[in-house]
């Protein structure tokens, strides 16, 4: 007998085919953070790979479920990823082996693995280092003074830099960190402002990579829209009013992480709302608390924060958010 198929019936997309187009929506970023700040990136990027496999097969192992499927599924790799491009491409060795830990094991498999996490892993890995090691975290590295390949990763491994480097081209701050400290100094802002445009370049390939993942339908618009609206809803108007003191919203946008978690971390369907308006609270809230925290708070760049404290409201939101069943009036059952 011939087998007939609907073809008006779209396959379901598996998670691995998900989690492989998310990992390719990331190359541009990457090809240019390797271009803007060279080849360590991918050093910290296998070094979180590796390390969020052992971790996922580890867990799985314990808990008695089988590891195969679970790895092939792309989804450590995901969360690997992200933390490698949030954390600094020159950072030690131990502080991406740490974070994906943390992530994989405590944020992801403890609250039983893919699916069931109400925080996104890799937001949890982050915290957890900028908390734990704030001086660490704040040394990004200065494109300006790039260090070749080999300095590199002697500085990731050994914690050594080679004859001839200048220590700034490790231990410069960013630029949100930048003017964060010397505000509060009571420095002039304009004498603060970054010259360098190599994060707004990369963040560009976010961007980029983003705007694919909505075009394939992974991804809905309502929630990096809205975050970047909450951004802007404190940014524009502190901005025009006191123009010295609060740094422009374009600095805001395409500075620290933005773009990335607009496109690839509050798009997490795990963590994040499902309704459509739930989306939209979910994400003006993230912008609006990642402001908060950076100009008033006590760390540079507070979107980690602001993705977790906003996960905690999701069972909330969806409850309150979801819309009324076909034939039934809103509230009731």
């Amino acid at each position: 007998m011939t087998a007939i198929h609907s073809t008006h019936i779209a396959k379901p997309a598996t998670v691995s085919t998900v989690m492989l187009k998310v990992l390719a929506a990331l190359l541009p970023g990457i090809a240019l953070s390797v271009y803007c700040n060279g080849i360590g990136i991918l050093l910290q990027l296998l070094l979180a790979s590796l390390t969020a496999l052992g971790a996922e097969a580890a867990m799985l192992r314990l808990r008695g479920m089988a590891v195969w499927p679970a790895l092939k599924d792309l989804s450590a790799i995901v969360t690997a990823w992200l933390l490698a491009l949030s954390l600094p491409p020159l950072g030690s060795w131990w502080m991406i082996v740490v974070a994906t830990l943390f992530a994989i094991i405590v944020a992801k498999q403890l609250y039983g693995g893919l699916g069931n996490n109400p925080f996104n892993p890799a937001m949890a890995g982050f915290a957890l280092m900028v908390v734990s090691f704030p001086a660490q975290m704040a040394q990004w590295g200065s494109p300006q003074l790039p260090l070749d390949a080999a300095a590199q990763w002697q500085w990731i491994f050994l914690h050594t830099l080679a004859p001839g480097s200048v220590p700034d081209a490790i231990s410069s701050a960013t630029p949100l960190d930048v003017l964060k400290t010397g505000l509060r100094q009571g420095q002039a802002l304009a004498g603060l402002l970054p010259s360098s445009s190599a994060q707004g370049l990369i963040a560009l390939g976010w961007l980029a990579g983003g705007l694919w993942l909505w075009q394939q339908k992974l991804i809905p618009w309502q929630t990096p829209l809205a975050m970047l609206a909450g951004l802007l809803a404190l940014a524009l108007p502190l901005w025009l009013w006191q123009p010295a003191q609060y740094a422009s919203p374009l600095l805001h946008l395409l500075q620290g992480g933005t773009l990335l978690a607009a496109a690839f971390i509050v798009t997490d369907p795990v963590s994040g709302s499902t309704t459509p308006r739930g989306r939209l609270i979910f994400g003006f809230g993230v912008g609006l608390l990642t402001y908060v925290i950076r100009v008033f708070g006590n760390f540079p760049d507070g979107i980690a924060f602001a993705v977790l404290l906003m996960n905690m409201t999701v069972p909330l939101l969806d409850q309150y958010t979801r819309p009324a069943v076909f034939g039934h009036r809103k509230g009731r059952s």
